[in-house]
């Protein structure tokens, strides 16, 4: 019953923070709309007569705790669970499968990677990152088709070649006299 209501709560808060994401203008940087040489990343005004600084009328809005979303949502995947980076199939003990989810970290190479995921099925948590991994696995299975087609390919030829070498004699090649320029010349 306690974790239905903190489930209830958490979705609720996420739905307002995307009312309030909704709501909230884009921040962009003073002055990027002037200048091709300042991008529209948000940086904080600092200038003593800098217009957006003393928030005059007609200068876009600079951002604000009002702005901020509920303190509930903060932290969290927009699935509802907490976001928890793993490396190893230890980490995988320490998790909430109500209210964490994994996603698994990049530099975890592709064995270790499907331990985790056959441990994280095995438990029922739910994997935030899966797509990406399952595209990985995917083209790595792909480019390890084809080249067990290439290998396969060379070994036909290479019996081919053979074949042909025992079928048909080798012919001897006659020589050929040179015509050559004359010792007068």
């Amino acid at each position: 019953m306690m974790a239905e209501k903190g489930a209830s709560r958490s979705q609720k808060a996420l739905k307002l923070r995307e009312r309030v994401k909704s709501k909230a203008p884009e921040f962009a940087r003073p002055e990027s709309w002037r200048y091709t040489r300042l991008k529209e990343n948000w940086r904080r005004p600092r200038g003593l007569d800098n217009k957006v600084r003393k928030r005059i009328k007609g200068w876009p809005p600079r951002p604000s705790v009002g702005y901020r979303g509920p303190r509930i949502a903060r932290g969290l995947h927009p699935s509802g669970y907490r976001d928890i980076l793993v490396y190893t199939v230890e980490d995988l003990a320490k998790i909430d499968s109500n209210v964490q989810a994994i996603r698994i970290a990049h530099a975890v190479g592709k064995r270790k990677r499907a331990k985790i995921i056959a441990e994280a099925r095995r438990r029922k948590l739910v994997i935030l990152n899966l797509k990406e991994v399952q595209r990985a696995v995917k083209k790595e299975e792909l480019s390890e088709e084809k080249e067990k087609e290439e290998e396969l390919e060379k070994e036909e030829e290479a019996q081919e070649e053979t074949e042909e070498e025992t079928v048909k004699p080798k012919k001897e090649k006659k020589t050929r006299k040179r015509k050559g320029r004359t010792e007068q010349q």
